[in-house]
């Protein structure tokens, strides 16, 4: 299962928590504001018919790539994705899901920044785990 955020939503000192090398960290005000300070441009909120358009974009990418997507959720600050492995890295798969996103997005109007760099991922070493997983993200598809 990966994560990643849409940019500038989401920032390292989030009081909702966030990940750091693979760790989940509590909120830290001054080093959420210090993001804050850094961040340059506006941060981006995806509306409701962008979600489905960055949707569709990586179901299709993942088909045309030969990778298996078991459940996806695009929310308006984060995305969700949990990927049968099909051997390709996964830092290459995630590349290809967030540009394909990115691009179909940019043909209706948005520009700019789109993600933020990096993703978490968490691997499903047996099928209770991938099962927990693929349901967490099912239930909440926004």
């Amino acid at each position: 299962m990966v994560t990643w955020t849409t940019y500038g939503t989401w920032l390292q000192g989030d009081e909702r928590g966030f990940v750091k090398n693979g760790k989940i960290l509590g909120g830290n005000k001054g080093l959420e504001q210090a993001n804050k300070e850094r961040r340059r441009g506006d941060k981006v909120k995806l509306k409701k018919a962008e979600r489905e358009v960055a949707r569709r974009a990586m179901l299709a990418e993942a088909e045309r790539i030969g990778e298996k997507i078991l459940a996806l959720s695009v929310w308006s600050n984060h995305v969700h994705v949990v990927i049968r492995e099909g051997g390709k890295p996964i830092g290459k798969v995630v590349s290809r899901l967030k540009s394909a996103a990115y691009y179909a997005l940019r043909e209706r109007g948005i520009d700019g920044r789109m993600w933020t760099r990096g993703y978490d991922k968490r691997f499903c070493f047996d099928e209770r785990t991938l099962k927990d997983r693929v349901t967490y993200v099912m239930r909440h598809r926004g």
